[in-house]
């Protein structure tokens, strides 16, 4: 009877594996959308697969959540882990990265409202331009998101997933997605417009240019600027 059982689970989890191994290309692909030339697709899936692996012998469907959304989570982060252990981001790029949203949050800080390219450009004294360089290079040289606001994966998923004996989790998950949520709504229309089509919708950044009629490079820089305006907005979450 153990051994039958055994059996069934493994069978149980060959088969969420197969039937979700589309899932890890979806994403390795979507990140691949704003990495470097240098990360493969083929290294994005290996190790998507083995989150996805992951899953399958972690998943307990009587919390409510669904597979997916609980795979979902695990094979992007251990896209990211792996993508961030091999640490081939420049150090000017984190420096540049910190730049911008140190001078975001001075300029908010000073004007109380939100700020242009040009305003932060100026608070840079750098031209236009440049500024837009930087965006760019910051976007591609490091993987911008929201688990960059010194959040895991998991305090991204849904209530569900949560021990029902870990109130604090719970509490953290639920202050964060409020707090990114009322930040996200404070955005610029366009910035905001990018987040939801990259994150809710999950068009990459040229499926983004088309519905916006902007360039792909420009779709860089706005969802580039926009995680920046969030961290400096949402700095007491970062480590």
């Amino acid at each position: 009877m153990v051994k039958a059982n055994a059996y069934t689970s493994y069978l149980d989890k060959s088969a969420l594996i197969e039937q979700h191994t589309v899932l890890v290309k979806r994403i390795a692909y979507h990140l691949l959308a704003r990495l470097p030339a240098s990360v493969i697709a083929d290294d994005l899936i290996q190790s998507g697969m083995i989150g996805l692996l992951e899953a399958a012998s972690n998943f307990d469907g009587s919390k409510g959540a669904s597979f997916e959304t609980f795979a979902g989570i695990r094979i992007r982060g251990a896209m990211l882990d792996e993508i961030r252990k091999g640490d081939w981001t420049p150090r000017s790029v984190h420096k540049n990265s910190r730049m911008i949203s140190d001078a975001i949050k001075a300029l908010e800080g000073e004007l109380g409202r939100d700020v242009t390219d040009s305003e932060v450009a100026d608070k840079l004294d750098i031209s236009l331009n440049e500024y837009h360089h930087i965006l760019n290079e910051v976007s591609t040289g490091k993987i911008i998101g929201i688990e960059d606001l010194g959040v895991t994966d998991d305090v991204l998923s849904f209530d569900e997933e949560f021990q029902e004996d870990d109130p604090y989790h719970t509490i953290e998950h639920v202050t964060f997605k409020k707090t990114l949520t009322e930040c996200i709504s404070t955005l610029p229309e366009r910035e905001a417009l990018v987040l939801s089509l990259y994150y809710d919708e999950e068009l990459n950044l040229k499926e983004i240019g088309q519905v916006l009629d902007v360039s792909e490079s420009r779709v860089s820089q706005i969802h580039s600027q926009a995680m920046h305006r969030l961290k400096a907005r949402m700095q007491s979450w970062q480590s």
